[in-house]
């Protein structure tokens, strides 16, 4: 005598189900209606909806290349189109069947030139009005980014917006993104007074991320670093390059911001260079302007790309003063012992009584034989804390 069969599958709970179908990619989501009746229109009501160009080989992908196209390792510009074409036409279909709010939406794309297809979903999305995560990974080459649809602030109920890969010059000002606690900027085009008409539109902004490396932020008016932090009273995670400096064209850093940033807890510095005229007054106002600062992450670049007018006159001595009461961890990566870099980690050891860890990442050429040096010199270094332990690996 047999076992009755159970259709455990079947009778899972909607969330559970839901919870499955968004770790999938979305093809694979809706293949799961062949499973059971009660999976047929499930993937229809998944949150997230995730579109990465590159998964979607199945659907995109063309017959093979011709000889010309594997000669050049190209593809042509016709067939690049009609890759695209196939895409959009599976984002389209999902988007007509799916039901219920859509909280979470990813397009990771190759893009060249205008592409009015985006601005169609995001009209889309802003009539639905439901979401609350939009990540935009638009890989545009050395081109300018797509520049975005004055639609894109109309979705009012964002919680965290990811933008790669795009042009932001609208002169108007935007509507308040109200709930927005997460801004990621990379690779971005836009003016000085944009970004920050932008960021003042944001008064929940807890995490920012200002990789301005890969951008191109053109300097307008007498804006200053100042007005920067101004528009950041309640920011708790900060990871900008050295470069975001330069594009408020300071004349002199001040030694400290008016308005503390009194919540800030993560600050992490790329691309610096202690070389720079602006590295070390920049870097020191960060800190004595965070009383709360509990993480520090330096990001070193190699400083041979510095001309005449980038050098600063700068020593540690002018930063004695300087203090992390509150510091837990501090890592510098890329580390090469070039002029200052030392000194700077020995300072931090000296000025920081709740350290518990010192991570320092050796540059990829630095010689393996003088790390051992590194790790007596720091152990031997003066240190404010009792219980701090230092490492020094790759």
């Amino acid at each position: 005598m047999g076992y009755p069969k159970v259709d455990v599958i079947s009778k899972l709970p909607s969330g559970i189900i839901e919870a499955i179908l968004c770790l999938l990619p979305i093809q694979e989501a809706a293949r799961t209606s062949i499973l059971s009746k009660e999976w047929r229109y499930h993937w229809t009501k998944i949150p997230k909806l995730v579109f990465i160009e590159n998964r979607f080989q199945e659907w995109t992908d063309g017959p093979v290349p011709s000889a010309v196209e594997q000669y050049l390792n190209k593809p042509s510009k016709r067939k690049d189109m009609a890759k695209r074409c196939k895409l959009f036409y599976a984002i389209y279909q999902v988007l007509l069947m799916h039901e219920g709010p859509i909280h979470e939406f990813t397009l990771d794309m190759e893009v060249d030139g205008s592409c009015v297809e985006i601005d169609h979903l995001l009209h889309h999305l802003s009539k639905k009005n439901t979401l609350k995560i939009l990540k935009l990974d638009l890989d545009a080459g050395i081109d300018e980014g797509h520049m975005l649809p004055i639609s894109l602030f109309s979705l009012q109920h964002l919680t965290s917006l990811y933008l790669h890969g795009c042009a932001l010059y609208q002169e108007r000002s935007f509507n308040e993104f109200g709930c927005l606690t997460t801004l990621h900027l990379g690779s971005v085009w836009t003016y000085v007074k944009t970004l920050l008409r932008l960021l003042s539109s944001c008064p929940l902004l807890k995490r920012l991320t200002l990789d301005c490396e890969c951008s191109v932020i053109f300097r307008s008016g007498d804006t200053t670093i100042v007005d920067l932090f101004k528009c950041l009273p309640l920011i708790e995670y900060l990871n900008v390059v050295l470069f975001i400096v330069e594009c408020f064209a300071p004349k002199r850093l001040p030694k400290e911001l008016p308005t503390a940033l009194v919540h800030l807890k993560y600050l992490c510095v790329d691309s610096l260079c202690f070389m720079h005229i602006y590295a070390l007054p920049f870097l020191a106002l960060l800190i004595r302007s965070s009383p709360n600062l509990e993480k520090l992450k330096l990001v070193m670049y190699n400083g041979d790309w510095l001309d005449e007018d980038d050098l600063g006159s700068f020593t540690l001595d002018d930063y004695s003063d300087i203090m992390l009461e509150h510091l837990k961890e501090f890592e510098i990566r890329n580390f090469s012992d070039a002029e200052n870099e030392l000194d700077f980690v020995r300072l931090i050891l000296a000025k920081s009584p709740v350290l518990k860890k010192v991570t320092v990442s050796p540059y990829y050429n630095f010689d393996k034989d003088e790390e051992p040096q590194i790790s007596e010199i720091l152990f031997c270094s003066p240190c404010a804390s009792p219980m701090v332990e230092i490492i020094v690996r790759r």
